[in-house]
């Protein structure tokens, strides 16, 4: 069966005057008013299981039901959703906004209509419709247009406060993020300064006493020796740690070297261990000189260890400067095929500092998963909504959860947390423009709202809640394929 609306031709004069008058929508009109509305109107008979309005098309005509069953639906995704059947006579639908002032927004079909038997509708254009409103109901129409314009301009302007909110909230985090490993940089350059001029006074230290040219050739590969072995030295537990610095303060005491208690953590770090000391003793030769080896070399360690610790630092900071450049794809097209996984992990790494210590947070990722058609930076903020949602709902202790996976031709993406979940009769209405269930202040009510229009309207998707206590869930449905144009 086609879902191309195919109607009947429209037969002007059927409905006379007394006719309209038994609809509940006529009923309070004049006779005069009657007359014009049946010299603009027709009747219409569409067949069982004609499509009568397909959502999404021009809204041109404004109908109303005679007689028969009728079935609105609402597309979902891939899906049309049946939202009301009915029989009653009388109701009506198409372009009931017709009325409103022209302000460049094409009108088009909310939803679609589709009759189960045969009907008969009585039907006026969009223009007749429109015009008699205005012209007969004028103070009336004034109020429905304050009405619609006042709740369009409340909600862009409450979007555009959460929107900057939202970009507040990610900029401190972000700043946050960026302050520790920039600050960390900081305090190493400094100490790698004083590190560099310890090294260059102990190496003058060392030629002016008279070292033999072999032996201060052997200190020199002694120290890449020990550099080497820093690299590549295991990371040691904080109990492993303590016996090391412990056996190493005890040896460099016995051998009198200065200070020895504050070098064994460096070269503990380094992975040195009391035999590797004896070495040194050997390779230096010299006891009067053993104590500025020591130092000349916990100088060379503590120098690899700050420029590790620099490169860290400023790798941390590249890493969360590519990850806000790749949450707000602000160097890349509208538009494009897109890894979901990439989306996930830069939202995460802009929301590091509102998820805190005290949630863990679980990645589930099928790394098979194909690309899929979207628009990334509208995915990425509905992936913030949900995961701020799911933090605030966990009250900063719990588990989030975030998977992906296939299911037929679509890739879901399930956000879930541990919190006390969405009681029952709240569920239908999580969806809702202006509906939080957060205390005064704290939610506008368009977090979700916004992400379900962008899953299903924007990207042809849907958007799920599986909810109860301790165990929440969004699946985010997308898919695969570019959706179709009709």
């Amino acid at each position: 069966m086609s879902d191309t609306p195919v109607l009947a031709p429209c037969e002007p004069g059927l409905l006379t005057p007394d006719d309209l008058r038994t609809l509940f929508l006529f009923e309070k009109l004049t006779d005069e008013q009657l007359r014009w509305i049946s010299d603009h109107g027709c009747t219409m008979h569409m067949p069982a299981g004609g499509v009568v309005i397909r959502e999404g098309d021009p809204a041109t005509q404004f109908f109303v039901l005679l007689s028969g069953t009728i079935a609105l639906s609402r597309r979902v995704g891939q899906d049309e959703v049946q939202t009301n059947r009915t029989e009653q006579r009388g109701v009506y639908m198409g372009a009931t906004q017709s009325y409103l002032r022209d302000d460049g927004v094409p009108r088009t079909y909310m939803g679609g209509m589709r009759a189960l038997d045969d009907c008969d509708f009585f039907v006026m254009s969009a223009d007749d419709f429109g015009h008699m409103m205005r012209e007969w109901f004028p103070m009336a129409i004034h109020l429905l247009e304050g009405l619609v314009m006042g709740m369009r301009t409340s909600a862009a302007a409450i979007s555009e406060r959460q929107r900057l909110q939202a970009l507040g909230a990610l900029s401190a985090g972000l700043m946050h993020e960026l302050n520790n490993p920039a600050a960390a940089a900081s305090r190493a350059t400094g100490a790698l300064r004083q590190r560099v001029a310890g090294m260059r006074h102990k190496l003058g230290m060392l030629a002016a006493g008279k070292v033999p040219a072999d032996r201060l050739d052997a200190l020199v590969e002694l120290q890449e020796e020990v550099i080497e072995r820093a690299a590549k030295a295991p990371t040691l537990t904080a109990m492993q740690a303590s016996d090391r610095e412990d056996e190493l303060g005890d040896w460099m005491d016995e051998h009198r070297v200065t200070g020895g208690w504050d070098l064994a953590p460096v070269f503990a770090q380094a992975g040195i261990d009391v035999d590797c000391l004896d070495d040194i003793v050997v390779k230096v030769g010299s006891p009067d000189l053993l104590d500025q080896a020591i130092h000349w070399l916990g100088y060379a360690l503590e120098t690899e260890q700050l420029m590790t610790d620099i490169e860290d630092a400023t790798g941390r900071v590249s890493s969360l400067v590519n990850a806000a450049k790749q949450y707000s794809q602000m160097d890349r097209a509208a538009h494009q095929w897109i890894d979901v996984h990439g989306g996930l992990k830069s939202t995460l790494v802009m929301l590091t500092h509102k998820i805190g210590n005290g949630i863990d947070v679980v990645k589930d990722f099928d790394r098979s998963l194909p690309q899929i058609p979207a628009h990334p930076a509208e995915l990425n903020q509905v992936w913030t909504n949900l995961i701020d949602n799911a933090v605030q709902a966990m009250n900063g202790v719990g588990t989030l959860t975030l998977k992906t996976y296939r299911e037929d031709d679509h890739v879901v993406v399930s956000i879930g947390d541990t919190g006390p979940g969405v009681p029952e009769q709240l569920k239908k209405r999580v969806f809702e423009p202006f509906f939080t269930t957060k205390p005064v202040g704290e939610g506008t009510g368009l977090g979700l709202d916004i992400s379900y229009r962008i899953v299903v309207n924007g990207h042809g998707g849907d958007i799920v809640l599986d909810s109860k206590p301790g165990d929440t869930r969004f699946m985010v449905r997308l898919p695969l394929t570019e959706p179709s144009s009709a």
